[in-house]
């Protein structure tokens, strides 16, 4: 069965992609394990706590073997494991991005944690997950831009479905507002907009600084700019 991943840059409406791929039905879907062991020391899938990298894609084989999986997790770290695991890369999943402009990015950062690290914004780390999964595979993987999917959601949801293989089911574009099990502990605030929204549409949220008002974070988009920009001029246009 198949294995879909999507790797997002933290605050790039990839919640609301993970809602969505719940809401469809059809695939086991699984949150964030990669982060979650890094952070907690520990991750449950499947009722199953896992603590390692490598269990974790062991498990994700596991449960791919009898029904389609997919799974989302941030770079705002690096994921050895995941780097390290070249079947994981090339041939058990396919694995596609989704990023926004480093400025919204930073700015929603700063909504939900004041002192980010350099790394956190997550646009490196990306960046080198998708250039490994691209020499591996011999293939440009799927990049979707969030400012674009925010525009035209049928119509971007529809192009990535067909280009992964997968139905488009627009029915999944909606939902009842509600917050998910998954979405439960230290982060969960994290997770407030999504869990209050009930489709692809923009939910009030609270003040968001600009980030070209501090100095350091000038340097943080200066440098994660270029990343973006790479990723951008490969993005899916509809």
């Amino acid at each position: 069965m198949p294995m879909l991943m999507l790797w997002s840059v933290p605050r790039s409406r990839s919640t609301a992609f993970y809602r969505m791929m719940t809401e469809r039905g059809d695939f086991t879907t699984v949150h964030e394990p990669f982060s979650r062991a890094e952070v907690f020391g520990t991750v449950d899938i499947g009722g199953r706590p896992l603590a390692t990298g490598p269990e974790v894609i062991a498990e994700l084989r596991s449960l791919a073997a009898t029904r389609a999986v997919f799974i989302k997790d941030t770079t705002d770290r690096r994921h050895p494991a995941a780097l390290a695991d070249h079947r994981f890369l090339a041939e058990d999943a396919q694995h596609t991005f989704l990023i926004r402009h480093p400025r919204e990015t930073i700015r929603s950062y700063l909504a939900v944690r004041r002192n980010p690290r350099l790394h956190e914004i997550g646009f490196e780390a990306q960046y080198e997950l998708y250039t490994k999964v691209s020499r591996l595979t011999g293939r440009d993987p799927l990049v979707v831009e969030a400012g674009d999917l925010m525009k035209r959601p049928a119509a971007t949801i529809e192009a990535y479905c067909a280009l992964v293989g997968i139905d488009f089911r627009p029915d999944a574009l909606t939902w009842q507002p509600s917050g998910r099990p998954e979405w439960d502990g230290g982060f969960k605030h994290w997770f407030a907009g999504v869990a209050a929204s009930s489709g692809w549409a923009e939910v009030p949220s609270r003040r968001r600084p600009d980030a070209g008002q501090h100095p350091m974070l000038s340097t943080y988009l200066a440098y994660h700019l270029p990343f973006y920009q790479k990723l951008y001029q490969r993005r899916l246009v509809v």
